[in-house]
């Protein structure tokens, strides 16, 4: 993306009240956060009830069991079966564990590390190289868990579908240390896209050098829904067990950001080949996860048509503040050719890319009027985008009236960067 004469033309004869503005800005001492897709409080607040479940006196699972005491280690059967309803999956198919999704995530490839995965001929940390797969521009929480570990990470793009199959399908098929990728396949973080039924095929039916090869499904956003509530992704599980590989898939999912954030409930789904291995390694570090916490979240929701249901509450919070963004978006940028934008449909994120060497500049100046964003290169591996181009933007926690402010300021960060880049000579001189 590259601005034409007309576009550098009319930003440089708008330098001054570009300027001015941007100046105003600095000197109100603002200190507003579009870094991280955290619930806002008032998404917290329609879960406050909770706070009183189960009550002093619910404190048995159906089956009798006394879920104040040890055991459990896959959780109670209840709430199995709530989950494998949410997942798409068998109760024996999944294990409940504790707040976090990610805990689940990172647990799964320090075992795969330390122990190998079903399929394994050693221990990954035995071989001489490990690496992962990783669509870009992706969610930065996956890319530390690689390079805490030492997993070499390579990125592939995304389009639309999904990533770039051909690509991956090249890659895996020609290198055994390939042993996974990192999909967010609903809404993806922080694009929005949604992968299409040909991509989930091809990730189950796809010729893999390494037999423990594994996709680590993290479908944090399955219900996460802004617009179109009936977007459901096929299920990849179901898929690679149709293809003759029912152990390539690890599906995670939790409640972090639909009950609260810090206190929810997480799952991973897999095999029963894989659901016993992942049983066989948590045993030696815990006895149980928080059962109370299983029985206020099924007092709570009741079913999954509740929980649904308790999701048009959180897009009745959120949509507006999307639509805010992409109304300034589209008010400012619109047509000027120095941005592009993603208008999800559901997720945490809208994800905008600038002009090649820009993102940087724009995420410095935006800090500097109180506006801060998430790092560019945030979003690809080791916090490097190439291009410098891309910017998440979470627009979940601020107030609408914040959203409206940081927008107005992202937006003359963009064009004064642009300047910069393309026509300093002209600013120079304006």
């Amino acid at each position: 993306m590259i601005p034409n004469k007309e576009t550098l033309d009319q930003l440089t004869d708008s330098f001054s009240a570009l300027q001015e503005a941007f100046d105003k800005y600095k000197g109100m001492d603002l200190k507003l956060d579009m870094t991280r897709g955290k619930p806002a409080p008032e998404q917290l607040d329609l879960c406050n009830e909770m706070l009183d479940l189960p009550g002093a006196s619910d404190y048995k699972a159906a089956d009798g069991t006394d879920c104040r005491n040890y055991g459990g280690l896959d959780g109670i059967a209840e709430a199995k079966a709530f989950f494998a309803e949410y997942m798409g999956t068998t109760p024996a198919e999944l294990v409940i564990g504790g707040n976090s999704s990610l805990a689940l995530m990172h647990d799964t490839l320090i075992n795969a590390m330390l122990k190998g995965v079903p399929g394994s001929t050693e221990p990954w940390v035995k071989l001489p190289e490990v690496k992962f797969l990783c669509p870009v521009p992706g969610y930065d929480r996956h890319f530390a868990v690689c390079e805490k570990l030492g997993i070499k990470m390579i990125p592939v793009d995304m389009d639309e579908n999904g990533p770039d199959m051909a690509k991956v399908k090249e890659l895996v098929a020609s290198d055994a240390s390939i042993k996974g990728i990192w999909c967010v396949p609903q809404y993806s973080n922080p694009t929005g896209v949604v992968y299409s039924d040909e991509v989930v095929k091809e990730l189950a039916t796809m010729e893999t050098a390494a037999t423990d090869f594994r996709v680590m499904w993290d479908n944090a956003y399955a219900v996460h829904y802004l617009n179109d509530a009936t977007i459901v992704v096929a299920n990849l599980l179901d898929a690679c067990k149709a293809a003759g590989n029912p152990d390539r898939v690890f599906m995670y999912g939790s409640t972090s950001k639909i009950s609260l954030a810090g206190a929810g409930i997480a799952v991973i789904a897999a095999s029963e080949a894989n659901i016993a291995w992942f049983k066989k390694q948590i045993s030696f570090q815990t006895i149980g996860p928080d059962k109370i916490n299983q029985l206020r979240h099924l007092r709570f929701f009741t079913d999954v048509d509740g929980l649904k249901s308790h999701m048009e509450k959180h897009a009745d919070i959120l949509k507006p503040k999307f639509d805010k963004v992409l109304e300034i978006s589209d008010a400012e940028l619109g047509g000027a050719g120095i941005a592009t934008w993603s208008k999800p449909d559901g997720g945490y994120f809208i994800s905008l890319d600038t002009p090649e060497g820009c993102a940087s500049r724009v995420v410095a100046l935006a800090a500097e009027a109180g506006v801060k964003m998430t790092a560019a290169g945030a979003t690809f591996p080791y916090g490097k985008d190439p291009e410098d181009k891309n910017i998440r933007i979470a627009p979940s926690l601020p107030s609408l009236g914040d959203i409206d402010t940081a927008m107005k300021i992202f937006c003359i960060c963009i064009k004064l960067a642009v300047l910069e880049k393309f026509a300093s000579k002209s600013v120079a001189s304006a």
